[in-house]
């Protein structure tokens, strides 16, 4: 659910017609336009009471609760069509009896203001508007349907996670031209603040949650090597680590550890070096520990630092 679907949808299979609703939802000439050429919103297109401000991209101000809007049929050409066209909206269709959606909903609302106007949530209630469900081919809810430029460009059912819904959102704004801020995850600034005081447990437990959910999170693998990095340093005292690696060049653990001890005094690429070097000298079983100790420091640095891209290419010569 990263990126909208490249595969054969319902939409590709011609499920959804939103022309259909064109001609009913607006009698003005505007509105009427016709699938292929729907007229710009007006300034004023937001509909009347609902308190939206005009002169905002979007037509609503940062972090504001107007990009929660409750749409029906007779709405939908203006809330959800017309204004898919600046800004891109996620239509929701939910129930009151739906249990699953009282799991979802409140999590797109809360993601709807923290993207303070970027994109609009549009909730539709299956039960008064079941037309609209029908014209959208809604089989089960909760259902999530993402529009830009007056078209559908993805869907997902049921409950997903928060962090697959960032996800998802994100490729949503990014296939409607949006750039904004992704805002910080707060699962991730609980981690990092556990391994800042030094609650080590804590720090792992919490990346290796992120990464259950989210398993290609990059910033939770560095982190959740870090952790390690902590432990393996834990009561090591730095100078004798250093003094002992370079008395033992053959000793495997001296090195490693002396590793460690650069990484964390800000000596990285004198560690990658180390390690480069030990890896040219070792064999079998040495050598392959030796790599997967180099790897877990790269993980620290992430794979866009420099030094990691000069001693990935040191290692794949040290290796070949």
């Amino acid at each position: 659910m990263s990126e909208p679907r490249t595969s054969p949808s319902i939409f590709t299979r011609g499920a959804v017609d939103l022309g259909a609703l064109r001609p009913q939802a607006s009698p003005s000439p505007a509105a009427g336009a016709g699938a292929g050429g729907q007229a710009p919103p007006s300034s004023g297109s937001a509909g009347a009471g609902d308190g939206v401000p005009g002169g905002v991209p979007g037509g609503f101000p940062g972090g504001s609760s107007a990009a929660i809007i409750d749409v029906t049929e007779a709405t939908f050409q203006t809330e959800v069509l017309e204004r898919s066209l600046s800004t891109p909206v996620v239509i929701d269709f939910w129930a009151e009896w739906c249990e699953p959606c009282k799991q979802l909903s409140p999590v797109l609302e809360k993601l709807a203001v923290e993207g303070g106007g970027a994109w609009v949530l549009a909730r539709i209630d299956v039960d008064a508007n079941q037309r609209l469900a029908q014209m959208f081919r809604v089989q089960g809810i909760p259902m999530v349907f993402a529009v830009v430029g007056g078209q559908p460009v993805d869907a997902f059912s049921g409950v997903v996670p928060e962090a697959q819904l960032r996800q998802w959102i994100g490729a949503v704004l990014k296939a409607g031209g949006v750039e904004v801020e992704a805002p910080a995850d707060p699962r991730l600034e609980s981690a990092d603040d556990a391994l800042m005081v030094g609650d080590l447990d804590a720090a792992e437990a919490a990346y290796k949650k992120i990464l259950f959910e989210s398993p290609a999170d990059q910033a939770a693998e560095a982190g959740l090597a870090q952790v390690g990095l902590y432990r393996r340093v834990q009561g090591v005292d730095a100078a004798k680590a250093l003094t002992d690696a370079s008395a033992a060049p053959s000793d495997i653990p001296a090195q490693l550890l002396a590793a460690d001890v650069e990484v964390l005094g800000g000596e990285a690429e004198r560690a990658y070096k180390r390690l480069v070097d030990l890896i040219r000298r070792s064999v079998g079983d040495d050598k392959e520990t030796v790599r997967k100790h180099l790897v877990t420091l790269f993980t620290i640095a992430g794979p866009d630092d420099p030094a990691v891209s000069a001693a990935r290419r040191a290692l794949a010569s040290a290796l070949y």
